[in-house]
């Protein structure tokens, strides 16, 4: 997440133009900022959301919460 525009924009920079890498840039922003928003919104308890966390720490919590929450279905 962390280098997901710098790559999207430096990859359409090298196939197409500069031209086309410039809003290729804006659009990854705002995409991985949507993504980075509903990763922690759904991760992080909402006593917790006060605080900033960079991606890693989002990252933590959602495995955190992937591996050691438990889920009882019932049968």
């Amino acid at each position: 997440m962390q280098y997901g525009a710098a790559t999207a924009t430096l990859s359409a920079w090298y196939f197409y133009d500069f031209f086309i890498a410039l809003p290729t840039l804006v659009l990854a922003f705002i995409l991985m900022g949507i993504i980075r928003s509903k990763l922690r919104n759904s991760v992080i308890p909402p006593s917790q959301r006060e605080y900033q966390y960079n991606d890693k720490e989002i990252a933590d919590w959602f495995s955190a919460k992937e591996l050691c929450y438990e889920t009882h279905e019932s049968l």
